[in-house]
């Protein structure tokens, strides 16, 4: 082989390795942007996903306190007519028990 081919073919091997490194470089600056926007995509669900558990959340203690509230009123009344009702018995137990004390 001449001393040209030779030198040709070096600069050809040459050539052929700086491609190939700058392709590497390029493939490892895009796998890098790749990651960094796959990050960021997924920060950003997360953060709109605990966005959404929050809403959820109010929205479920809202519902879980006016659940509450309403079955409090129902207590309240529930327990205000019982009381009525024990409150009318014990004076008609007392009643009783006068008629029966003069009676005998």
């Amino acid at each position: 082989m001449s001393f040209e081919a030779i030198s040709t073919i070096t600069k050809a091997e040459e050539n052929a390795k700086v491609s190939i490194e700058k392709a590497e470089a390029k493939a490892k600056e895009l796998i890098a942007e790749a990651e960094k926007d796959g990050k960021a995509a997924v920060d950003a669900v997360r953060e709109k996903a605990a966005e959404e558990l929050k809403q959820y959340q109010v929205e479920a203690d809202a519902k879980a306190k006016s659940q509450a509230d309403e079955l409090s009123a129902s207590t309240e009344n529930m327990k205000a007519s019982l009381r009525a009702r024990a409150e009318e018995r014990i004076d008609n137990a007392a009643k009783l028990v006068v008629e029966r004390i003069v009676s005998s």
